[in-house]
């Protein structure tokens, strides 16, 4: 079991997804907000490691697809400036184990980081409810 930190878009669906299929694996998620988060060249660089700049991008923010910012035009600093001036640009999510990093949510390679198969005790969560213990720590409170 790791503790995640992951960046995230917060009323992004598939992001959700993700955090839970985190959670379901046993995993601590701490979530923060991708948006809101004071990035500098220094801090957002290292997320994207050895990738071609281009991968960088979120394909879907609103001015890849309006065609304002051409990724693969982009060289390293103009890319971390763009970023940074709006992080909708950045591939969400960014993840991060201790000292290791990902940039976007590829389940086979996550898998075999941290591991991905739902921890299971052969009760669902519904029973772990109805029995007031769930352990599986999705932010419920029982009292």
């Amino acid at each position: 079991m790791a503790e995640v930190l992951f960046f995230q878009k917060f009323n992004d669906p598939a992001n959700s997804k993700q955090k839970a299929q985190l959670v379901a694996a046993g995993h601590t998620v701490v979530a923060r907000d991708l948006l809101s988060e004071p990035w500098t060249p220094e801090t957002l660089r290292p997320w994207f490691e050895d990738r071609p700049v281009e991968d960088w991008f979120n394909r879907f923010a609103p001015a890849v697809r309006g065609k304002t910012i051409f990724p693969g035009e982009l060289d390293e600093t103009a890319a971390l400036a763009a970023m940074i001036a709006d992080p909708e640009l950045i591939r969400r999510p960014l993840i991060q184990v201790g000292n290791k990093r990902a940039v976007g949510f590829d389940p086979t390679s996550l898998n075999s980081w941290i591991n991905l198969v739902p921890v299971s005790d052969g009760l669902s969560c519904e029973d772990k409810h109805a029995q007031g213990r769930c352990d599986h720590g999705h932010g419920h409170h029982h009292h």
